[in-house]
């Protein structure tokens, strides 16, 4: 199922966590694990989260492992070709992991030159979740 509107309290987290967040050189924002964190944690339901969260990485890193709550697994260098796959309009809000935060940070900006306004890298991605002692979840098949 597809996030129809932003929930108020997420929206009010994803507010307070773009001016407490740095913009990236270009257009897309960052958003700390802790944030994506807080975020999920408001949903009432992962299909009603507010937003959509992609993993960037292989297909073999994504079947290691995901974000709880993650709705799908595009590969960073096909984002551009399958960025429909994700059934996000422009102002919909788009959330993007990858393993150290590189490959996800090109993804992100692809999705903001591809007219997305609200797209989020992960600092850290994988490794910052992991690091903060997160749980991970198989992947959804």
């Amino acid at each position: 199922m597809r996030p129809r509107v932003l929930m108020s309290c997420f929206g009010l987290g994803l507010a307070l966590a773009l001016i407490g967040s740095s913009v990236s050189a270009h257009h897309s924002y960052l958003l700390t694990v802790q944030q994506l964190r807080e975020g999920l944690a408001k949903a009432t339901t992962p299909s009603n989260k507010g937003f959509f969260l992609i993993d960037v990485r292989s297909p073999h890193e994504h079947a290691t492992g995901v974000i709880p709550g993650t709705d799908l697994n595009i590969d960073f260098r096909e984002i551009k070709a399958r960025h429909s796959e994700i059934g996000a309009k422009p102002d919909d809000h788009i959330v993007v992991y990858c393993q150290s935060g590189h490959r996800s940070n090109i993804a992100a900006e692809t999705l903001a030159d591809l007219g997305y306004k609200h797209v989020y890298n992960v600092r850290g991605s994988m490794n910052a979740w992991l690091e903060a002692g997160y749980p991970l979840e198989p992947p959804q098949r």
